[in-house]
């Protein structure tokens, strides 16, 4: 997090009673350090548009093809910068268009101001065109939800929200009816009790360290274990060197959910990857035989992965008190900020001369990485997606940005694409929706023009909201689109199959030919369909240093095996294969082969 950068020509700049109330709002957020606003023009927001529009020179309105997008690209500026992300749209409609992202920023704790038209003050109530109640379509998203009154509320209420945004990593709303947009400060009387210059924009990220008697404490239980864990997620990141550190005197493996891939590189000694049905099978064996847990910034969702209740003693660090044993039973708990949390107690640990865990988890994560990289190098027709993402992993800059949709290619980017120490990457984690990479890789070759930034999708989610990719062009953005495309929403087709028995259904999607697409918005476009294919597609794309998209065609029956199939699962897809699949024949040589391959 940052703290506002100061504008000195508005440093002393007061409300003038000639200002507009949307003056005022889009003055307040430069004052705030805002560069950019994503968004889409409409009736409802013209007063705001035109103070967009005369002031373009301080703070950049970027232009997307829907509200949605303009949600996900604030969410994805916030996530990559540690600064305020903020997203406009007009009333109604183009308010509600917001929501998805919305609620991606709140679920992963960005921090995002979303500001609304609304329709005339007076007719509120009235059942006019495109009225909706804003404050109460937004009580859940958002955690400040507000609506403009007049020129000389725009003040308090800027810095309320931005504050509020910052301050608890979330969604603040600021709703504003479209005539009090252009009141000035003339026009609106000032209640009494409503002193000027009373609020102030100053804020500084809260830094929270625990007790040290509670730090003492959580040092002393896991002095006591023998096989120590670390489960590291997205309120860790920054905090490399400190995990490193004590998972080297603790001989600990580092466990990362998939929003904490970046929290240590994929090549650390250190580190046994991902968990969960995208993880790794040596992750997964760690958590089930350790005696002790060290859970540092991270609400990993799925308690079916943790070590069973009893089985380890447990700590955990968040930054966030309601967070604290919300999916394991830990005995202590210490509300702070990862980074000086974990360098609090690294002092009061003894080194473990005990190193067969942590020895133990390093040769199963080698063989593990042997694995990875046979997946990865398939010679196979039909290509299979796991070579693409293998591919790409040896092209990434070593700064590059990397965001991911939902589905399937959680999968392949978790497993074959190795977070390198300076390099970014997320997705959406916890409300885990489709289509956010396209927008959020936009935002982050904004907010970064001379870093490498490239979106891994599937051709499900990358359809959703595919107009961006002219947003791209628009503003000549050298952003990388790499689509997996194998006509089918994936997740959801082997779902049915191995979580219910249930033969696909309804999840065949007609074939798009996205080459022509990107050429058609004024992009450029590489296919491949062949092993052989792929890096130089992707190596064109990438030097291009336009709006690029490849097109990597993929065997659609290539199953997202989990790290260990469960007696359950093969019973599922022996029943989804037994009641009709239809396409039960190619499935099964399929996993036959790929079974047959890896014994060999």
């Amino acid at each position: 997090m940052t703290t506002a950068v100061k504008h000195p020509m508005h440093e002393a700049k007061r409300e003038r009673r000639g200002e507009t109330a949307a003056d005022l709002l889009v003055d307040r957020l430069i004052h705030w350090g805002v560069t950019d606003v994503f968004g889409l023009p409409g009736d409802g927001i013209n007063g705001i548009m035109e103070a967009l529009r005369t002031r373009q020179d301080e703070i950049r309105f970027v232009q997307v093809r829907h509200e949605e997008a303009a949600a996900f690209m604030a969410c994805g500026y916030a996530k990559y910068t540690g600064r305020l992300g903020v997203c406009l749209a007009t009333s109604g409609p183009g308010a509600i268009h917001l929501l998805n992202g919305l609620y991606d920023a709140k679920l992963d704790g960005a921090p995002v101001l979303a500001v609304t038209g609304q329709i005339y003050h007076d007719l509120l109530g009235t059942r006019y065109q495109q009225e909706v109640d804003l404050l109460a379509l937004f009580k859940d998203v958002a955690l400040y939800n507000q609506q403009l009154m007049g020129a000389v509320h725009v003040r308090s209420l800027v810095d309320a929200a931005c504050r509020a945004a910052l301050s608890c990593g979330g969604v603040a709303h600021i709703t504003c009816p479209v005539d009090l947009q252009e009141e000035t400060v003339a026009e609106d009387e000032r209640s009494k009790k409503n002193i000027p210059g009373h609020t102030s924009d100053r804020w500084s990220p809260p830094i929270v360290v625990p007790q040290h008697a509670a730090v003492r404490r959580a040092a002393e239980l896991l002095n006591t274990g023998e096989k120590t864990a670390i489960l590291a997620g997205q309120g860790a990141l920054g905090a490399t060197d400190e995990l490193e550190r004590i998972a080297d005197i603790l001989a600990a493996p580092i466990i990362k959910p998939l929003l904490g891939k970046a929290t240590v590189p994929d090549d650390s000694p250190f580190t046994t990857g991902g968990i969960g049905l995208l993880g790794t099978l040596p992750s997964e064996l760690a958590l089930e035989e350790c005696d002790t847990l060290l859970i540092a910034g991270s609400s990993f969702p799925y308690m079916e992965f943790y070590p069973k209740p009893g089985q380890a003693r447990a700590v955990q660090i968040d930054r966030d008190p309601s967070r604290i044993g919300l999916r394991y039973p830990v005995e202590i708990g210490l509300t702070g900020d990862a980074k000086v949390t974990l360098q609090a107690l690294e002092p009061l640990l003894r080194r473990r001369a005990d190193r067969k865990f942590l020895e133990t988890a390093q040769k199963r994560m080698g063989e593990w990485r042997e694995l990875m990289e046979d997946r990865g190098t398939r010679p196979d027709v039909p290509l299979k997606p796991q070579v693409v993402a293998h591919h790409l992993d040896a092209l990434l800059a070593d700064d590059a940005i990397i965001s991911a949709d939902s589905g399937t290619i959680a999968i392949w980017a978790a497993r074959h694409i190795q977070i390198r120490r300076g390099q970014k990457f997320s997705l959406s984690g916890n409300l885990a929706t489709m289509a956010p990479a396209l927008p959020y890789t936009i935002a982050a070759q904004l907010a970064f023009p001379d870093r490498q930034c490239v979106a891994f999708v599937g051709d499900g989610g990358f359809t959703m909201l595919m107009g961006e990719f002219a947003t791209a062009v628009k503003y000549d953005l050298p952003i990388t689109v790499v689509i997996i495309k194998n006509n089918s929403l994936g997740m959801i087709k082997w779902e049915q199959m191995v979580f219910l028995g249930n033969p696909e259904y309804g999840v065949e999607l007609q074939p798009i030919d996205f080459v022509r697409f990107a050429e058609a918005c004024g992009g450029v476009g590489f296919r491949c369909e062949k092993p052989a294919e792929v890096q130089p597609a992707l190596e064109a794309a990438l030097r291009s240093r336009r709006p690029a998209l490849v097109e990597a065609v993929v065997d659609p029956y290539e199953a997202p095996m989990p790290p260990r199939v469960k007696l359950d699962q093969a019973v599922n897809m022996a029943k989804a294969l037994a009641r009709g699949e239809p396409h039960r024949g190619r499935i099964a040589l399929t996993l036959f082969r790929d079974k047959i391959h890896e014994l060999l």
